[in-house]
Formats: C-alpha cells, structure tokens, sequence
C-alpha cells in the first residue's frame, strides 16, 4: 500500500511533482511494482487530482480520508473497511522512489517467523551530519534485532566519545511491513507522549508493547520531505542512468 497524501506539510503537492521527467508518484508505483514480490499494489489517495494522475499511468488508487494523519492510518482504514486483504501489508511511503527490491528482501525476509507484528529496516550512517539532524530517526535494537526506541536525537549517546566519526549509529528507513493483527490493535491504539514530543509514530506501536523486527540493509535511501530534496534525487537518477555516446 502506497500512501499518497496531496497537501503533506512541509511540501504540498510533491507527490505530483515530476522527477526525472515523470511524476514522483509514479517512480514509486513502478518500483513497487519492478520488485515482483507483492500479490497486490494499491495506492491510498485522498484527492481527485491524485486518482487521475495514478489512472494516467495505469495504477491501482482507492480513496481514502484526508482526515487521515499518515500513511499508516490510511492503511488501517483500508483494512477495516475490507478494502484490501491480506496477511502481510507493507507500508511504502509515497516519497521514497528509490527503494527497490534487495530492500524488499531485506524487510521481509523474516516475515514467515513468529514474534514480531512490525518488520522495518535501518541503515548504519555514514554522514555524520545525519547524527544530529532531526531530519533522521535514528533506531536502537536488542540482542534479537527487535527495536528498543527509534529519536530524532542522537542514540546511543556515547557518553565517553570525542571522535564522532568513531561511533555507530543507525537511521530509520521508513518503510513498514505488518501482520492484519497489529493493523487491526493499531486501530485502537491512542497517540502516545512519546510519539507526539518526537513526531515519530512508530513511538505508538513500542508504547503499546507491539514488537518491531528491524533489519539492516546497506541500500542508501533518499526520501522526498523537501522541494530541496527534488534536486538531490534529480542528480542520483542522472548517475543511475548509463551514458549513452551518439557518434
């Protein structure tokens, strides 16, 4: 499921906006879509303009509340009104074209287990500009790989550490997959103190004891929060693309 929210906060309309000379949204779908591991893929929408625009390039849209705060909450009223079915449902955020499907492996890739109700993934920084921004989550795990609090601070804090370069630390990549157990609980479950003081809604499912199995990929991400963030993108796709020489 592909959340596509129309007016986000802090950069309305970018879900249309193009990049690579397509609309980010279809960048989405059709990587979704290219990783062949899914038995269905729809898009949330909560808008008209939205639902022409998935219909332009042939995907799957099914309307949802615009009074919905996010991508999971879109995806809790698709299950209980039992318009979408399953055993397994990922959450793929409708800014994040360049997950792709060695990721989908790695998020999935315990899914068949028991013990947890959440899979997600995280990344070991390498830009330590990312430590302290709060532009990244940052994730700490137990022994068993289960997620112990996600911050927008640094964590761990390193007490003793006087080379930041020298420490470790990991980034949320936010992308979710769930059991229909936890999305039908997580539809009874009421924000927490903890996920409104750090905007971070996977604070709720730790708070209400739901256990997330967090792995690690080594795939960089590069979300669109930001029309800044449009330009980096553009720059990534061009070093993607072979160069062709036309003699």
């Amino acid at each position: 499921m592909i959340p596509a929210r129309l007016l986000s906060s802090r950069f309305p309309k970018k879900i249309l906006a193009t990049l690579g000379g397509k609309p980010l949204l279809q960048w989405v779908w059709e990587s979704a879509i290219a990783t062949q591991s899914f038995d269905e893929v729809v898009i949330a929408v909560d808008a008209e303009e939205t639902a022409d625009l998935v219909r332009s390039f042939g995907g799957r849209c099914i309307m949802t509340s615009p009074l919905c705060l996010s991508g999971t909450d879109r995806l809790v009223e698709l299950v209980q009104t039992s318009k979408i079915d399953g055993d397994i449902f990922v959450n793929w955020q409708g800014d994040e074209p360049f997950i792709h499907r060695e990721m989908i492996d790695d998020l999935l890739q315990s899914v068949h287990e028991e013990g947890a109700d959440v899979w997600t993934l995280k990344k070991k920084i390498e830009c330590v500009e990312q430590v302290t921004s709060i532009q990244y989550a940052k994730v700490v795990t137990d022994a068993e790989g289960y997620a112990l609090f996600f911050s927008r601070s640094p964590i761990p804090c390193y007490r003793d550490a006087l080379d930041v370069e020298k420490t470790i630390y990991y980034k949320h990549v936010g992308i979710y997959a769930f059991t229909k157990g936890a999305i039908l609980r997580m539809a009874t479950l009421a924000p927490c103190a903890l996920e409104l003081a750090e905007q971070l809604e996977q604070l709720r499912f730790l708070y209400h004891a739901l256990k997330i199995k967090v792995h690690e990929t080594c795939h960089e991400v590069q979300g669109i929060d930001l029309p800044e963030h449009l330009s980096m993108a553009e720059e990534l796709i061009r070093k993607q693309r072979p160069s062709v020489v036309v003699i």
